[in-house]
């Protein structure tokens, strides 16, 4: 649990801006007061060791029987890639896949990069879901090269336009996790702001 507040923490820090008037335009064009910029926690040293380590026991106690964990590039990338790294160094192997938004149009003709195959069983990640639509496409495109989607982790759950049921519907019951929801970062940034308006009221 201590690493998982520090994790929050990381996120309010670097990643969690907030505007009452709903200002922040979304990837998906929808108006929403809440931005996660997940990328400077992802690519921040210690938020990928905390990403890692809290992504393995989730693997552990949930998909133990995954080959391979990825998403759609780029939010999903760093997240599999600790993954990856803090699996081997506690003697497990869990590959990492990225899911390409693109076909190349030379090469093998594929969605999937990595060294995962048909038939393997993997995780779906994401840093963010709002309507949930990168995660499907993701969902879609691994099934497209024959692999076998086990459920879906993110590092955040924004609670806003029912992406996590869309997934859930998505994966047909597998399970679908956020390490951290939206609902947890409030109260955390909400007592922040009250402790600096109180501290801005004694220095006046």
């Amino acid at each position: 649990m201590k690493k998982l507040e520090r994790l929050k923490g990381i996120i309010l820090e670097k990643s969690f801006e907030y505007r009452e008037d709903a200002s922040f335009t979304l990837a998906s064009g929808e108006k929403s007061q809440f931005y996660f910029d997940c990328k400077k926690t992802t690519l921040d040293p210690e938020g990928s060791a905390l990403i890692g380590e809290l992504l393995l026991s989730l693997v552990d106690e949930k998909f133990p029987n995954i080959v391979g964990a990825g998403g759609l590039t780029l939010g999903a990338d760093p997240m599999g890639a600790a993954l990856m790294h803090h699996a081997w160094f506690h003697g497990k192997k869990i590959l990492h896949f990225i899911v390409r938004k693109e076909l190349k149009g030379h090469g093998s003709i594929k969605w999937i990069e990595g060294n995962v195959k048909p038939g393997d069983p993997v995780l779906v990640l994401d840093d963010v879901i709002t309507t949930g639509g990168s995660v499907i496409k993701a969902i879609r495109r691994c099934r497209e090269d024959g692999l076998a989607v086990e459920g879906v982790a993110v590092l955040v759950d924004r609670e806003e336009f029912q992406g996590m049921e869309k997934v859930q519907q998505e994966v047909e019951g597998k399970p679908v996790v956020a390490l951290i929801k939206r609902s947890e970062i409030m109260p955390i940034y909400e007592e922040i702001r009250a402790q600096e308006d109180n501290k801005r009221g004694f220095t006046a």
